[in-house]
């Protein structure tokens, strides 16, 4: 044939069949393709295994969130890395980095830093720099700052005043008697708290007024009544003894119940107006009728200390009311803010400035004393205060004034990363770094002055070579202090890979205020606790070499839930700090820590001009060494659970904690009078207890296995393999519990055993749905919460034997 156009340009010609080199060729290149083959096929099988995260994919079928990818992106994991094992540094080096590394000296130079102005959400841009470079400084080499745009409220002006219908004042000229029709001032609140030359942060020039964050604003003119605390049952007995309360104007106690629900519930009885002042009679021992002299001579309140907050419905949701359950990014879509946060004004005043409107109360309405003992609590009664109720009497009323400024604005969280080896398990720790005021050496800056130095610790397990096992990220939230915004504003972001990356949220926010160790957390981390406090000397060393478990046990009773007899007191999670997006919305198992004080402590000034550098230096922690301590415990708590190869939970103490928080439930249906049976759940938790010992069980008998030096590689990886399915029912079974409709009332509440109480804010309650249906009288929906409940735990026993 011819050549043409498409004729190939090289042409292969067989000119003889090929000749075999050797004898039996084809079985020796089955053999040579067989042996190369093999061995790769069987390291991408152990990728495949440890990436997939050893069944993990089971339970994101049936999760709600599909598995997403991380907000952060991981490093590049080299094959030495597949193990998800900690490098550079053994444990034991590491944990005596972490001992040895806080300083008094450092943790001091940061408080003062952060305390040195004014912090108040969406006002700190420049704190949060500073922030985010020291961490950059320490080697947390991927720190950032996260924005929100959020619903704010900033302070334009004031005003409380007493009126006095047709009296004669000091300022009238002489013999000129007033109409019957007038009214004269017969107080005139400062609405300030008093300069101190001795704490010079209380004159700055840019100090902030006092005021409530989410009040509403108004100008309001009633009688007023003595509501107590204003708790739901304060309304309770007013109604009961017939105080007139429609067109009024409360004036409550702090204390009992968050300041918030104070205000919903006298809005809820036709109030128009709230004004909330600190009674000393809620200070303990340490008051001035007690001989104790007032801050600063002495560490008693000082007469004019004031206490600022948020009145945000806290315990209907937290976070930006015009996103509730979506982040607050610019351009979303802003919701009505009805439900959320106050219809009425208020204001914050201190007891100094409370004593003319209680004093002109006396002899008005019946006497407190007439009341529950709930109702006798007040420590004014040396200032000639009678705690009568009111109404106050015809002609005089109280003028409440309150001015705002409601915008939407930036605020910026700080979060560093450092990567670990398993990038589909998380330990998070964070602590809120905006306050009311220029100090808040307390309230929040003992625990970032504490995060500093755990940060600063990590920078120096860094520089030795240190990856950990698992990845920690460090988070200073901003916003805290209105509604918990920069962390809920996080969580409902990054709610997805939380769901499937997330082991645990460590969170302190006021580190030290006193000497005595303070934690709530889940039931599930009780255990890493106890282990972590025993590692940590006590700055108290009343017996040589004490810990502060030694100290803690010797001073707390037992509590829920225990383990034995020797178990010291561990609180149920409730609210009022940024754990409640990951514990109650995104179920996260939770620590909230802190040293806090006892019945000799000087008297803390929350949320006061006297939370200040000054207080802190010479009161709350003299030589700062409860600050280094709670920093030694963040952080070696934080690498227990990023570096042990099982994690450190025990799943036999959630178990044990839902039967005994059942117990509670049981014994208010007795005080209500109501029969229910609660067999159904009962035998679910039961089941639930002895699956979760076996798993317990297995996880012991790994950990010992995994600590032996002797065993084969191949050996070591199949028991990470398997630690890695057990870890994977540990890091889940708090997920569970989540029930997708939420609370009947409260919808983002998603965690069917915890939540913060309806009624309270701050206090926990367990079973919310359960309690909250049994207080209401309606047994049919008691019946249709204990259903709820008992699907989710025998869900979450199926996990735990999978």
């Amino acid at each position: 044939m011819s050549a043409n156009e498409r004729t190939p340009l090289i042409a292969v010609v067989h000119v003889a069949p090929p000749r075999q080199r050797y004898p039996h060729q084809t079985l020796r290149r089955f053999c040579t393709i067989a042996l190369t083959t093999i061995p790769i096929a069987v390291i991408i099988a152990i990728l495949v295994l440890f990436f997939l995260g050893f069944g993990a994919d089971d339970f994101f079928d049936e999760h709600p969130h599909r598995r997403p990818q991380a907000p952060y992106p991981p490093p590049s994991i080299s094959l030495s890395d597949i193990s998800g094992t900690s490098t550079g540094l053994s444990y034991e080096d590491l944990q005596q980095i972490l001992l040895d590394t806080p300083q008094e000296k450092k943790i001091r130079e940061w408080s003062q830093y952060y305390t040195a102005g004014p912090h108040l959400a969406g006002q700190n841009r420049s704190l949060a720099t500073w922030t985010q470079e020291l961490w950059q400084g320490f080697g947390i080499a991927d720190s950032r700052v996260v924005a929100y745009d959020t619903y704010l409220n900033y302070p334009l002006g004031h005003r409380l005043a007493l009126l006095e219908k047709g009296k004669e004042t000091a300022e009238d000229p002489p013999n000129t008697p007033k109409t019957s029709d007038e009214w004269t001032v017969k107080f005139e609140a400062t609405l300030e708290e008093d300069v101190l030359d001795e704490d010079s942060s209380t004159g700055l020039p840019d100090r902030i007024p006092t005021f409530h964050g989410y009040s509403a604003n108004g100008n309001v003119t009633a009688p007023y009544v003595f509501v107590n605390y204003g708790t739901y049952q304060d309304f309770e007995d007013l109604q009961k003894a017939g105080i007139p309360l429609e067109g009024k104007i409360a004036l409550a106690k702090y204390g009992a119940i968050f300041r918030g629900l104070k205000l919903k519930r006298a809005s809820e009885f036709g109030m128009i107006g709230a004004v909330l002042y600190s009674d000393p009679g809620d200070d303990g021992e340490v008051t001035e009728k007690n001989g104790y002299k007032s801050y600063p001579e002495g560490p008693a309140r000082h007469p004019s200390s004031v206490q600022r907050g948020s009145t945000q419905f806290l315990s209907v949701a937290p976070g930006d009311p015009t996103t509730p359950g979506y982040p607050s990014k610019p351009g979303v879509p802003r919701q009505p803010v009805d439900g959320a946060i106050p219809s009425i004004p208020s204001l914050p005043i201190s007891y100094q400035e409370a004593l003319p409107l209680l004093e002109a109360l006396n002899g008005h309405g019946p006497n407190a004393s007439s009341f529950p003992s709930h109702w006798q609590t007040g420590g004014l009664d040396y200032k000639g205060i009678n705690y009568n109720i009111g109404p106050s009497p015809d002609g005089l009323v109280l003028n409440l004034v309150n001015e705002q400024n409601y915008t939407i604005t930036p605020q910026w969280d700080v979060i560093g990363i450092i990567n670990g080896t398993s990038q589909d398990e998380v330990v998070i720790m964070g602590n809120h770094r905006d306050a009311w005021i220029a100090g808040g050496a307390g309230d929040p800056n003992s625990g970032s002055a504490a995060l500093n130095e755990v940060a600063r610790s990590f920078g120096v397990a860094l520089k030795k070579g240190w990856k950990p096992r698992r990845t920690i990220v460090l988070a200073s939230w901003d916003g805290e202090e209105y509604g918990l915004i920069g962390s809920t504003e996080w969580v409902e972001e990054y709610l997805a890979w939380l769901n499937a990356s997330a082991v645990a949220y460590l969170n302190v926010d006021v580190g030290t205020r006193g000497p005595e160790f303070d934690v709530a957390a889940a039931p599930l981390l009780n255990r890493a606790i106890i282990e972590t406090t025993k590692l940590v000397q006590s700055p108290n060393q009343t017996i040589a070499n004490q810990s502060v478990y030694d100290i803690w046990l010797s001073r707390k009773p037992a509590s829920i839930p225990p383990m034995n007899s020797s178990t010291p007191r561990i609180r149920t999670m409730g609210s009022g700090s940024d754990f409640t997006a990951f514990q109650d919305h995104a179920g996260i198992p939770c620590v909230d820590l802190g040293f806090s004080a006892n019945s000799e402590s000087a008297v803390y000034h929350y949320h006061s001009n006297y939370d200040s550098f000054y207080w802190m230096d010479k009161y709350g922690d003299p030589g700062w060494h409860y600050h280094v301590t709670a920093a030694k415990i963040w952080g070696l708590l934080a690498v227990k659970l990023a570096e042990e190869p099982l994690i450190s939970f025990s799943a036999e103490d959630y178990a044990t904690g839902l039967d005994l928080y059942l117990d509670q439930v049981q014994a208010k249906a007795d005080d209500l009078n109501v029969e229910f049976s609660f067999e159904q759940l009962r035998s679910a938790i039961s089941k639930l207890y002895e699956a979760s010992s076996k798993l317990d069980a297995i996880a012991a008998s790994l950990s010992s296995e995994l600590a032996r030096d002797d065993i084969p590689l191949f050996q070591r990886t199949s028991l990470l393999r398997k630690a890695k399915k057990v870890n994977k029912k540990y890091q889940y079974l708090e997920r569970a519990f989540l029930y997708p409709d939420g609370l009947d009332s409260r919808p983002w509440f998603k965690h069917v055993v915890f939540a913060p109480g309806l009624w309270t804010g701050y206090a926990g309650a367990t079973y919310p749905g359960l309690v909250e249906a049994l207080d209401a009288g309606n047994s049919t929906n008691a019946k249709r919460w204990e259903s709820i409940i008992t699907d989710l735990v025998n869900d979450a026993t199926r996990l735990v034997q999978a």
